[in-house]
C-alpha cells in the first residue's frame, strides 16, 4: 500500500511540472582571442529533440562576480530557464563572462576580449554544435547587472547579429560615482575599469565608448529593439533612468520598466519571463519561432 502511495505522488510529481523536459548541456568554447577556453551552460527545449527545424538563441549574461551556471543555480525556481526554453522552444545559453570583465574588448588585458568572445568566437560555437536560426532573426541577448550592460554593450557594436536586446538592472553607466553603493565597492570596481580600459577621462563618463548613456545616439541608428527593466530599491537606478530619459530625448523606441525590488535573484527571476514574452514576439513577428 505505501508503495502505491508513493508511486502516485511521484506521478503527481512529473505532473505538476508538466512539460519540463529541457535538457541542459555544457560546453568547452574555445577563445581564440584570449588564448583560453571558456565554459557555456546551453538549455535545450524537449522540443528540438521532435522538431527539425533550426531554433532561435537567446544569450542570457551573468553579472559581476559570477558564473556560466549562475542563472541555472541562483533563482530561487531552479527550473527557469528550462521552463522558459520549453514555454518559448527556444535555446538558452549562459556563457562565462569572467568576475568582472563588462563583456568588453580590454586594450590593455589580453585575457579580456569579450566582446570578440561573445559577438564571434561563442556564436560560431553554438552555431556549430547545434540546429539554430543562423541569422540575427532568430538571436537574441539579455542579461543581469554586468551582464546587462554586457547586452546592450555588445547588441550596440553588433546590431547585424541580434534582433534584440535587453538588460535587467543593467549597469547603464560604468562611472561607479554614479552608483549608490558604499566608497570601498566604488573604489574597486573604478580600479577595475583602470586596469581594463585606462585612465578615466574628467566628467561624468570617464569612459565615453564603452557605457551606455552615452551610447544612445548609437541606438537610436541601430534601430534594434530594447527592453530593459529594474528594480525601484536597486543601486543602479539612477543609471538606468538615465539612459531612459536620454532614449526618450532622442525618441529611440524601447521598453522601460520600473517594478518593486532590488538588486536580487527574486527579482531577476520575476524579470526575466517579462524580457522572454517581448522577445518572443519579435520572433514571431521575423517568422523564426518554433511552433
Amino acid at each position: 500500500m505505501r508503495l502505491n502511495h508513493w508511486l502516485l505522488f511521484f506521478g503527481l510529481l512529473v505532473q505538476s511540472f508538466g512539460g519540463f523536459c529541457a535538457k541542459v548541456d555544457t560546453l568547452e568554447v574555445q577563445s581564440a582571442s584570449m588564448g583560453r577556453t571558456l565554459r557555456a551552460a546551453v538549455v535545450l527545449p524537449d522540443r528540438y529533440r521532435k522538431a527539425k527545424q533550426p531554433f532561435p538563441v537567446l544569450y542570457l549574461l551573468h553579472g559581476g562576480t559570477g558564473s556560466f551556471r549562475d542563472w541555472l543555480t541562483k533563482t530561487p525556481d531552479k527550473t527557469l530557464l528550462q521552463r522558459m526554453a520549453d514555454q518559448y522552444n527556444l535555446i538558452i545559453v549562459t556563457p562565462d563572462g569572467d568576475p568582472t570583465s563588462y563583456y568588453f574588448d580590454s586594450p590593455l588585458v589580453k585575457t579580456s576580449q569579450f566582446e570578440t568572445f561573445m559577438s564571434k568566437e561563442l556564436i560560431d560555437k553554438i552555431d556549430n554544435a547545434y540546429r539554430t536560426v543562423r541569422d540575427r532573426k532568430g538571436r537574441l541577448i539579455a542579461g543581469l547587472s554586468m551582464g546587462g550592460h554586457g547586452a546592450m554593450f555588445i547588441s550596440c557594436r553588433h546590431p547585424e547579429l541580434y534582433a534584440a536586446a535587453g538588460s535587467m538592472s543593467g549597469v547603464m553607466n560604468i562611472n561607479t560615482a554614479t552608483w549608490k553603493v558604499p566608497a570601498d565597492f566604488a573604489k574597486s570596481r573604478a580600479e577595475n575599469f583602470a586596469k581594463l580600459l585606462g585612465p578615466p577621462k574628467d566628467g561624468d563618463a570617464p569612459y565615453p565608448g564603452y557605457t551606455m548613456v552615452m551610447l544612445a545616439d548609437q541606438l537610436k541608428a541601430n534601430n534594434l529593439p530594447l527592453i530593459f527593466d529594474i528594480g525601484v530599491d536597486d543601486f543602479l537606478i539612477e543609471t538606468n533612468r538615465d539612459l531612459h530619459r536620454r532614449l526618450v530625448e532622442n525618441k529611440t523606441p524601447h521598453e522601460y520598466t520600473e517594478r518593486p525590488g532590488a538588486h536580487t535573484w527574486d527579482y531577476w527571476e520575476n524579470a526575466l519571463p517579462y524580457q522572454l514574452l517581448f522577445f518572443s514576439k519579435i520572433l514571431k513577428t521575423n517568422a523564426v519561432s518554433v511552433p
